[in-house]
């Protein structure tokens, strides 16, 4: 009679178990979405760094030369005629490397690369590099968190 007890007690207890549901309330603090969001802004700001705290982007690389004097000459040819825009001289051996702006996006650097393309007779292409950029007011207030 006991053995029955115990299984009765058993199955009633199991019954309880699974006809109570799997619902579960919580109750959350609203400021939680708030720092969700600024840390998903701050999440997108630190994918443009790099491990120095340096942008990544893209220059226009307008010429590669062995020769140092035609690329400073070149560099020099470009800030004169693109004033809103830096130009670089990249030494990386066993040439000169010569490049012009600072883009964030890959689209502002094609938008720049067509303006010039009628400048030079030869292949101009878009690198990956390591920018300067200074980002304005807003831009540091929405990322802070």
């Amino acid at each position: 009679m006991k053995i029955a007890g115990f299984f009765f007690v058993l199955i009633l207890g199991c019954y309880h178990c699974f006809a109570a549901g799997d619902s579960i309330l919580v109750h959350k603090d609203s400021r939680i979405d708030i720092l969700t969001k600024k840390q998903i802004l701050w999440n997108k700001h630190a994918a443009l760094l790099n491990s120095a705290g340096q942008y990544k982007g893209f220059r226009i690389q307008v010429s590669s030369s062995s020769s140092r004097d035609y690329a400073m000459k070149l560099r020099a040819d470009l800030l004169s005629k693109y004033q809103d825009q830096k130009s670089y001289v990249v030494f990386i051996s066993p040439s000169y490397k010569v490049r012009i702006g600072n883009f964030l996006k890959r689209e502002d650097a094609e938008i720049f690369k067509k303006q010039i393309a009628d400048y030079f007779d030869q292949g101009i292409y878009i690198v990956e590099d390591l920018i300067e950029y200074t980002p304005n007011e807003e831009e540091i207030s929405q990322q802070t968190p």
